[in-house]
C-alpha cells in the first residue's frame, strides 16, 4: 500500500491539507478561506469554530482522495499561523470568545504598561522577543481582564489557553490532549528558551495562571491520535511547528547560516543559528527555529506585518485588482516607480521598527501618478521591508549568501526579480512552494523512521529558479534612498 503524510497547514486567511508521497511529492491539496474580523480599528480576530470546520472539511478530503488512490496516510503534521490566541472550556470545547490574531494591536496599552515598568529587559533575555501586541501573552491578559466568563471557568478549572496548533491537537484527539511544540510555545512571550519551560516570573508579572497553559513537546514527538469519531480514522499526529518555522524545514534550512523568507499574508525571514542563541542589538527576534530529541536549534526572526496582505488590500479594499496574478504584468507595465512609494503599516510595523501605533503612508503623489503606481509600489515595499530586516542580520553579523525564498508572492517573477535587485542576493525559488505543508511533512517522515536523518530530507529539496541581482548600485541606492524617506514620514 502506498503511504502517504498528511499536512495540515492552517494560515491567517486559509486552511488547508496537502498529501505528500515519501519523496516529497505533492500528491493532493485541498483549501478553504475564512472570514477575517475586524470589530474595531487595529483589531484582528477569526472565529474559531470557523477555523476548525474549514479546517476539518479539508481533513476529510484528503482522507477521502488517500482512500481512492488505495494509499495509507501514515502520519499527521500540523503547521499553524502563529500567536493567534484562544482561550476556551474544556468541557465544553466552547471558545469564550473569538480568536485574537497575530496581526492585532489591542493590547499596545498593555505593552506600553510593561515597558514603562522596565520589563523589556527581563522578557526578552528570557523569552528572546520583545514587548509587542504580536505575541500572546498580552492577548491572553487582555481576555482575562475583558472576558467575564474566564474568571468563572478559571475557578472551576476548565479555562484552557492554546495557539491554533494546540486547539486542532485537542480537536482532532476529541479533547484528549492540550499539547503545543517549543516553537509555538517560543512566540508566546511566556515561555523560556533557555530553560525549556513556561516562566513562573513572566506568568506573575502578566497575572496569568500557569494552569492554562498547555504541555509543552518537541516539534517532533507524539501528539496523540486522532479520534475515530472525529474523522473516521485513527492517526498519528507526529508533528507540530509555527508556519515559519515548518517553512524554514521545508526549505532544508538545516545548517547554521541558512536563510528562507517566506511571503506570505505576512513575510518573515528565518536564520539558522545552531544551537547558539543570539540576542540582537538590531530588534530581530530570537527564537527556536525546531526542536528534536530535546535539543533546541535556534533562530534570528525578522517579521514583516504585511506582504500578501497588501495585495488582499489592493483587491477586497480598494479593488483596484480582481485577483494577486494580474500584479506581475501591471508591475511590469511601469518602466519605474515615479518616487511613489507605500509604506504598508495597516496594522503597526515590525521588525527592526516595531512601532505598533504607525498606521500606513503614501508619498510621492504627483498629477501623472495612476492606479498602477499604486500596484507595483505595495509590491516594492516588501522587497524594501525586506531589505531593513537583512540590514539587522548583517550588522548582527549574520550574512546570508543566499535567500531562500516561498509563499504565495514569490510565484510573481517580477517581485523575484527585484527583491534580488533590492537585496543585492542570489534568490533561489523551490519547486514545491507550500514549503509550510512540505516542512511537517518532512519532519512527519522523520519521526515515523521513513526518513533517516536531516542529510536526507536535505536532498528532497529542488530548486525552481534563480533570481540574480541585475541593477546598477546606484539605481538600488536611488530606490533605498526614497524608500528611508517614506519610512521616516510613517515613524513621524
Amino acid at each position: 500500500m502506498k503511504k502517504l503524510i498528511l499536512s495540515i497547514d492552517q494560515g491567517t486567511t486559509s486552511s488547508r491539507s496537502i498529501l505528500f508521497d515519501l519523496r516529497g511529492k505533492k500528491i493532493f491539496s485541498s483549501q478553504y478561506e475564512f472570514k477575517q474580523i475586524y470589530p474595531n480599528l487595529g483589531w484582528v480576530e477569526h472565529d474559531p469554530n470557523e477555523i476548525w470546520r474549514v479546517t476539518l472539511k479539508t481533513i476529510k478530503q484528503a482522507i477521502k482522495k488517500s482512500k481512492k488512490l488505495k494509499a495509507k496516510i501514515i502520519s499527521i503534521g500540523i503547521a499553524n499561523q502563529r500567536e493567534t490566541t484562544i482561550l476556551w472550556d474544556k468541557n465544553t470545547g466552547k471558545p469564550v470568545y473569538n480568536a485574537i490574531v497575530w496581526q492585532d494591536r489591542r493590547t499596545h496599552q498593555i505593552c506600553e504598561n510593561l515597558k514603562k515598568k522596565k520589563f523589556e529587559n527581563l522578557f526578552r533575555k528570557k523569552t528572546g522577543l520583545l514587548i509587542d501586541p504580536y505575541f500572546s501573552a498580552t492577548k491572553v491578559k487582555w481576555l482575562l481582564n475583558n472576558v467575564s466568563i474566564t474568571k468563572k471557568l478559571l475557578k472551576k478549572s476548565r479555562l484552557i489557553f492554546g495557539t491554533i496548533d494546540t486547539f486542532l491537537i485537542w480537536k482532532l484527539t476529541n479533547k484528549k490532549n492540550h499539547f503545543t511544540d517549543a516553537t509555538n510555545a517560543s512566540r508566546t512571550l511566556m515561555y523560556n528558551i533557555n530553560s525549556n519551560k513556561w516562566d513562573d516570573e513572566i506568568l506573575k508579572k502578566l497575572n496569568i495562571p500557569k494552569s492554562i497553559l498547555p504541555k509543552v513537546k518537541n516539534s517532533s514527538d507524539n501528539f496523540g491520535l486522532t479520534s475515530k469519531k472525529i474523522i473516521g480514522l485513527e492517526i498519528p499526529i507526529n508533528v507540530v511547528l509555527g508556519d515559519q518555522q515548518a517553512a524554514a524545514v521545508g526549505q532544508a534550512c538545516f545548517e547554521k547560516g541558512s536563510v528562507k523568507c517566506t511571503y506570505g499574508t505576512g513575510a518573515f525571514a528565518i536564520i539558522n543559528t545552531g544551537n547558539k542563541k543570539i540576542i540582537s542589538k538590531n530588534k530581530l527576534l530570537t527564537t527556536i527555529c525546531y526542536r528534536l530529541k530535546n535539543k533546541n536549534i535556534y533562530a534570528l526572526e525578522g517579521s514583516i506585518f504585511i506582504a500578501g496582505a497588501g495585495i488582499q488590500w489592493l483587491r477586497d479594499k480598494i479593488k483596484l485588482i480582481n485577483n494577486a496574478y494580474e500584479t506581475e504584468n501591471i508591475a511590469k507595465s511601469k518602466t519605474d516607480n515615479d518616487g511613489v512609494y507605500i509604506v504598508p503599516a495597516f496594522t503597526g510595523l515590525g521588525a527592526p521598527y516595531w512601532k505598533s501605533e504607525a498606521t500606513g503612508v503614501i508619498t510621492g503623489l504627483r498629477r501623472n501618478t495612476d492606479w498602477k503606481n499604486l500596484v507595483r509600489a505595495v509590491i516594492e515595499s516588501v522587497a524594501y521591508q525586506s531589505y531593513d530586516l537583512f540590514k539587522a542580520m548583517r550588522k548582527d553579523g549574520s550574512i546570508p549568501k543566499i535567500i531562500k525564498i516561498d509563499g504565495g508572492m514569490v510565484t510573481n517573477d517580477w517581485f523575484a526579480q527585484f527583491l534580488a535587485d533590492i537585496l543585492n542576493t542570489k534568490v533561489f525559488r523551490p519547486v514545491i512552494q507550500e514549503t509550510t505543508a512540505l516542512g511537517v511533512a518532512f519532519f512527519a517522515g522523520l519521526q515515523v523512521g521513513e526518513f533517516k536523518s536531516l542529510n536526507e530530507i536535505k536532498y528532497k529539496w529542488k530548486k525552481d529558479a534563480i533570481f540574480s541581482p541585475k541593477i546598477s548600485k546606484k539605481l538600488r541606492n536611488n530606490l533605498l534612498q526614497g524608500w528611508q524617506q517614506a519610512i521616516r514620514k510613517t515613524l513621524a
